[in-house]
């Protein structure tokens, strides 16, 4: 599975780096920083829950 992480949508909540903290991450100004775009399986469901989660919708499936 493929993501994408919108960094002028991105508010800093840290949803994302909470529920998947091998994909997403937060940069030095506090937004998503995305560490892999193209997820494995295992990875899935945490990934999937951190899109649903973000507040913002910065986060996507490709």
């Amino acid at each position: 599975m493929q993501i994408t992480a919108d960094v002028d949508r991105c508010q800093g909540h840290g949803r994302c780096s909470l529920l998947a903290p091998d994909v997403f991450d937060v940069n030095d100004e506090g937004k998503v920083l995305l560490l892999i775009a193209d997820v494995d399986e295992a990875l899935v469901p945490d990934v999937l829950e951190a899109i649903t989660s973000c507040p913002e919708g910065a986060l996507a499936r490709m």
